[in-house]
């Protein structure tokens, strides 16, 4: 139990650490191989540590060395509003706020969402906690019938403990959760996020249901979202890929996202399929079913992109589908995306230059030992001259949120490879936000404005330095 007194709060840095603990030790209670997956990533991150060295000392640089082992992204899939406008006074207890809109309804699944994360650069460093929060498109649904009787189900349930929404409620008044408070506090909202193996509907709805989507029967169905993975990050998502099978894991195919690269641009992403779990139905005392739902997903991220950049991938991913059928799961979708990405390019100087990806700029130790009149001219410098001079360094600002197409794919995976539902784009973020209750945050203005204060910060450093030196 932490010192922290009675009177004073617990800060949400601390309290979504908590949290992120106690969610990966539920997970890891009840799926064991989510552990295997903790003890794989482990294992192969301290290889690649040791045998990058380069990578090592930016990483130690940076500050991320510390979140790696820490570093989780949980998701889950709520059906109503009231769900979703309630996740995010939770999440915002722990200093998580919405950032982005994701419509994946146009790659299949009847979802559009948000992504819950700090957005602070102390608070990332803290814990960069993240959960990919879905909310369920009812109007997707063709069969009108079926569509008013899943909304009635939802309607009846309650996913929040009522001790959860209380304390909520009284945070939010006094502006704050006592050391008690906070640990109450995470007791209860892991509760949201238990799974459990009956469903409150009887086999013949859950059947129809799950015939019109089998995502559809997942959120619907059940008591609560239950968290359907919760995803460590790999410092190298190829070799985990091909030693998952070796720890008994039944990997899916292919790893979505950016092909492998020198400089890891976004986020790549792999998992291992969806559990068939029992389950038993409302009203039958005999007989069980089954439901597919959560799997182990694992992810490497790489530096965030500009708009530019982000245009130019978004192009070249297009050109790559544009090259064959059935997406990710092509046989050839890897040679296919190996050789169209080899047009963009692949060092940190040249996405610097290129305007093309996002970059922290700190003072290095040469520049930090200027003169007096070398630091004030330095700041008035270009910062390409600086880094070329050796008196400041870039270093890439890592990816902190998703992308749809791969986030679709690792969905449809896992929902059965052969269920390929077609929408039309149904991008609909106004309406997302009405029922969130707030606005998203644009994630690269996010990036934008990390970028920003880091430029300000080395300028004001050197500034400083000149001050103090001539003094």
């Amino acid at each position: 139990m932490s010192s922290t007194p009675a009177h004073t709060f617990v800060p949400s840095d601390e309290i979504r650490a908590r949290f992120s603990s106690a969610m990966s030790e539920m997970y890891r209670d009840e799926v064991p191989q989510y552990g295997t997956l903790i003890e794989l990533v482990a294992d192969i991150n301290q290889r690649t540590l040791q045998a990058e060295p380069a990578l090592l000392a930016r990483m130690q640089r940076s500050g991320e060395l510390a979140r790696l082992g820490v570093e989780r992204h949980g998701a889950i899939r709520v059906g109503t509003a009231a769900e979703l406008s309630m996740l995010r006074r939770l999440f915002a207890i722990m200093g998580m706020e919405p950032v982005g809109y994701y419509d994946l309804s146009v790659a299949g699944v009847p979802v559009h969402s948000t992504a819950f994360r700090p957005v602070g650069d102390a608070a990332l460093l803290a814990n960069p906690f993240r959960v990919f929060t879905s909310l369920l498109r009812l109007d997707l649904i063709a069969d009108e019938a079926l569509r008013a009787q899943a909304a009635a189900i939802l309607a009846r349930r309650n996913i929040f403990t009522e001790r959860a929404l209380a304390l909520i409620a009284q945070s939010e008044a006094n502006g704050g959760l006592t050391d008690a408070e906070a640990d109450e506090f995470v007791g209860e909202a892991l509760e949201t996020f238990r799974w459990h193996s009956e469903s409150t509907v009887d086999g013949t709805t859950y059947d129809a249901l799950h015939k019109a989507h089998r995502l559809i029967a997942d959120v619907v169905c059940f008591k609560g979202p239950h968290i359907n993975h919760l995803t460590p990050r790999t410092l190298d998502i190829d070799a985990a890929q091909a030693a998952m099978p070796e720890r008994g894991m039944d990997a899916k195919d292919v790893v979505e996202g950016p092909p492998r690269r020198d400089c890891p641009i976004l986020l790549r992403q792999t998992s291992f399929k969806a559990l068939k779990e029992t389950v038993r139905f409302a009203g039958d005392a005999t007989g069980a079913g089954s439901h597919t739902a959560r799997f182990g997903e694992i992810e490497q991220r790489g530096v965030a992109l500009t708009r530019k950049g982000r245009a130019l991938y978004d192009q070249l991913l297009a050109q790559v589908r544009d090259m064959g059928s059935a997406g990710s799961a092509a046989l050839d979708y890897g040679s296919r995306l190996a050789q169209v990405f080899e047009a963009f390019p692949d060092t940190h100087e040249q996405l610097r230059r290129q305007d093309l990806a996002f970059y922290r700029f700190t003072l290095s130790d040469e520049g930090a030992a200027l003169a007096a009149g070398e630091a004030a001219a330095a700041a008035a410098s270009d910062l390409d001259a600086l880094i070329a001079r050796g008196l400041a360094q870039a270093e890439p600002i890592v990816y902190e949120d998703f992308l749809p197409v791969s986030a679709a794919g690792i969905f449809q995976s896992n929902l059965g490879g052969e269920e390929q539902k077609q929408y039309a784009a149904h991008a609909a973020q106004q309406a997302f936000e009405a029922d969130l209750g707030a606005r998203v945050h644009d994630e690269i203005a996010l990036y934008e404005q990390a970028q920003q204060r880091s430029i300000d910060q080395l300028r004001s450093a050197l500034r400083g330095q000149a001050t103090k030196v001539a003094a």
